[in-house]
């Protein structure tokens, strides 16, 4: 078999999607997950508050199930939400729900990433953050040859089920690798370049994110805030770390 789609030979390297994941998971040290609206900025929304987010694919009945069996609540639709049922995918309702130590959040394009990885660490990245993600990543000698990070955009899907590239989740994986970068990671491959030369080319991320596809998906649809909460850049120092099946916030040792 070939292994020209391992981008061997650089310290940071991207891929999109579930099928990406896989591939780069081969032989990468560590997988950061990117899905921008609103999985993994939903995860850093409650992992700063001290909640556990066990990732799940499906939003049916084993979602049910699943949640039980680790005595967790369960995240519902945006729409769905009611006073017995307050969290859901959306970070802005996130933040105002009740407090819970265990939760699981449902999310076919995020979690099926996180469950690709295999032996690789995961991480769940984002624009709030970029900086603490590239930071944690560097301190622990990830993102060189030996140890190279695989940034993996999560991106939607179409109808048909296949995957739309999604430029919000191109514009996280940007910022992480961009920061990776800086903290002296690399070679980056030429995907990771193109994808850091994205972010640092884009003058007005907030505005691009809101009147992007998946941008505009929301704001028209009521949920304005969790556009606005999702381009908070640098706003979280919490690096979620999928450990045991969920993830856990571990700080940034170089925030503050």
């Amino acid at each position: 078999m070939t292994d020209w789609f391992l981008q061997q030979g650089h310290g940071v390297r991207f891929e999109w999607g579930p099928v990406g994941a896989r591939r780069l998971a081969e032989e990468v040290a560590c997988l950061v997950v990117v899905d921008v609206l609103s999985f993994t900025t939903s995860v850093t929304v409650a992992a700063e508050r001290g909640t556990r987010v066990f990732p799940y694919a499906w939003r049916d009945g084993t979602a049910h199930a699943f949640a039980r069996e680790r005595k967790a609540e369960l995240a519902v639709g945006r729409r769905e939400m009611t006073p017995d049922a307050p969290w859901s995918l959306s970070p802005a309702a996130l933040r105002t729900a009740p407090l819970t130590p265990r939760l699981v959040l449902p999310s076919p394009n995020g979690s099926a990433i996180a469950a690709a990885a295999g032996d690789a660490t995961v991480i769940a990245g984002c624009l709030r953050n970029a900086t603490a993600v590239g930071r944690l990543l560097a301190a622990q000698g990830c993102g060189t040859e030996h140890r190279p990070v695989g940034v993996v955009a999560a991106g939607e899907r179409w109808p048909d089920g296949s995957l739309r590239p999604a430029l919000e989740d191109l514009l996280g994986a940007g910022a992480i690798i961009a920061e990776l970068r800086g903290q002296g990671a690399g070679p980056l491959s030429s995907e990771a370049a193109a994808a850091r030369a994205a972010f640092t080319g884009t003058p007005d991320l907030a505005d691009t994110v809101a009147r992007c596809s998946s941008g505009l998906e929301l704001v028209r649809g009521g949920f304005p805030e969790d556009v606005a909460i999702a381009t908070e850049l640098d706003a979280c120092s919490a690096v979620p770390v999928l450990t045991d099946g969920a993830f856990t916030a571990v700080s940034d040792a170089g925030s503050g």
